[in-house]
């Protein structure tokens, strides 16, 4: 299976950012990529204005059109977009359009589970959480879902790997910092290999390194997109810049890596011993009490 990541910087008007998406899907289809996958906030960048603005439903115009894109070029887009929520937030989407094999049609969402209320950014003021995980079926291979922040949250991807999920796909806006390019490419290895899935990785370019104005305080992103193996090794990453990277997956190495690191099959829940409440001076005492009464 050919993927492509589509490193793009997306900007403040969903018109302009939908024609990004479908010069990234015309260039894939021309390397006979069967699914493309941008970043998150695709349909507007963080910090770039209100969210709840542009938010729209999947039978809105912009997931419709991006559908009519999907079906144009004969490949399954995925994109992360914002739908309604409740309570004046939004929903952190990531939509899924296009032929899925055999005749099948997918046209559906996956909701932001965790959201980046970290490092001084309260993501939770505007956008609502998700509840629930999602594996798509895509000629054969199930496909996990996951946006940004759920990368450093294990159990998500161990459950969609207990699902029937062989490749995971992690859509992001990653925000920069110290160290925070080294915890991307960390987390992605980490996760890859605590559920033996391939990875892939796709985020915003970095806008720095497009001559683009900062805005500060926002997860803009970092670049770096990549593909993780099954056993946790990267096997292609992009740099900071906006571009295209093709990666080409073999479901068979997932079958071979589980049979060599079975860590889903050998997995363990144990439960923890209750912890015994220390008796107090006075709670012996009376112990003692009863005792000799007896």
């Amino acid at each position: 299976m050919r993927i492509a990541a589509a490193q793009i910087l997306s900007g403040r008007d969903p018109a302009d950012n939908l024609r990004l998406v479908r010069e990234a899907v015309s260039e894939a289809a021309a390397h006979r990529a069967r699914i493309v996958v941008l970043p998150e906030a695709t349909m507007r960048a963080f910090g770039a204005g209100r969210l709840d603005e542009i938010a729209e439903p999947l039978d809105g115009p912009w997931a419709t059109g991006v559908a009519e894109i999907a079906r144009e070029h004969g490949v399954l887009v995925v994109v992360g977009m914002f739908t309604p929520g409740e309570g004046g937030r939004v929903r952190n989407t990531l939509l899924v359009t296009g032929p899925a094999g055999g005749g099948e049609e997918l046209h559906l969402g996956y909701d932001k589970i965790h959201l980046f209320d970290a490092f001084g950014f309260a993501e939770s003021d505007t956008v609502e959480p998700g509840d629930s995980t999602r594996v798509i079926t895509v000629d054969g291979v199930g496909i996990g879902l996951s946006v940004c922040y759920d990368i450093r949250f294990p159990g998500q991807y161990r459950e969609l790997a207990a699902a029937g999920a062989r490749v995971t796909i992690c859509a992001a806006s990653w925000g920069s910092g110290p160290g925070k390019i080294d915890q991307w490419q960390l987390l992605a290895r980490a996760r890859a290999l605590d559920a033996t899935t391939f990875l892939v990785a796709v985020g915003q370019a970095d806008p720095e390194a497009e001559g683009a104005q900062v805005t500060r305080g926002a997860p803009t992103g970092v670049g770096h997109s990549m593909l993780v193996g099954p056993d946790g090794t990267v096997r292609d990453e992009a740099g900071p810049g906006a571009g295209l990277v093709m990666f080409e997956i073999d479901d068979d190495e997932v079958t071979d890596i589980r049979k060599a690191i079975p860590v889903l099959a050998n997995g363990r829940v144990t439960e923890t011993p209750a912890t015994e409440t220390p008796a107090t001076e006075e709670s012996a005492i009376e112990g003692s009490a009863e005792e000799a009464g007896q």
